[in-house]
């Protein structure tokens, strides 16, 4: 038989918890083993209960859920911590992160979602919500670019017959949705494909994007409604 899976809810509201509680009931091997309503009280539970899995909102009473992250990570408890909240900041993400947040979802994603959210982070891998994941890639893009800018800027660029296509779609305009769409992709992928462009080519932002695509004359398209993104 597996190991039953423990997880401690902390959230302010209750209809919130009951809902998550309600979402997991027909989950096998997990168990809901504590509650709290406020930052305090979920130190005490997690302390008490042990629990493989923390999920926490950010806004609570006493302590903030990234303050509990905080103090936990402080305290060397090894449980798995997921973010779950209504704030899409990237203030927010990245200070749970930096605090040491396993996951970071929106409280609006689907079932199936926030489930592959939960069992990801319980097999020892990090899951943020697609629209968090365009805040890491940009904050990745930042910290790599200077280090890139070290690397002689005369190497040969290739870039694969995919990113082309990707990087064509973004000359023209179109955001993550609507490339993932035209090339029948999820937007996660094409998130990552942009990421890998952009890093691969050693830019931070579309003008820059657009400035080396004509340098190195790796797509036509006509460039000039590009704007600072």
């Amino acid at each position: 038989m597996a190991d039953i899976i423990r997880v401690v809810l902390a959230d302010d509201h209750v209809f919130v918890r009951d809902g998550i509680k309600s979402l997991l009931k027909n989950e096998p091997n997990i168990e809901v083993v504590g509650e709290a309503a406020d930052g305090i009280e979920t130190l005490e539970v997690v302390t008490n209960k042990q629990p493989d899995l923390l999920i926490v909102d950010i806004r609570m009473p006493f302590l903030t859920g990234i303050e509990v992250v905080e103090k936990l990570r402080e305290q060397n408890q090894l449980v798995k911590i997921i973010i779950l909240t209504m704030y899409e900041s990237e203030e927010y993400v990245l200070k749970s992160i930096k605090a040491g947040a396993d996951g970071y979802i929106l409280k609006g994603s689907s079932k199936e979602e926030f489930l592959k959210a939960l069992h990801t982070v319980l097999q020892g891998s990090k899951y943020y919500s697609g629209d968090i994941s365009s805040i890491l890639i940009k904050q990745l893009l930042c910290n790599d670019f200077n280090n890139d800018l070290k690397q002689s800027l005369n190497e040969e660029i290739i870039i694969t017959k995919r990113e082309k296509e990707i990087l064509r779609l973004l000359l023209s305009g179109k955001g993550n949705k609507e490339i993932a769409e035209t090339l029948s992709i999820s937007k996660r992928t094409a998130e990552v494909h942009r990421f890998n462009l952009m890093k691969k080519l050693k830019v931070k932002n579309l003008m820059e994007l657009s400035n080396k695509a004509t340098e190195y004359s790796l797509v036509q398209i006509k460039t000039d409604t590009i704007s600072q993104s």
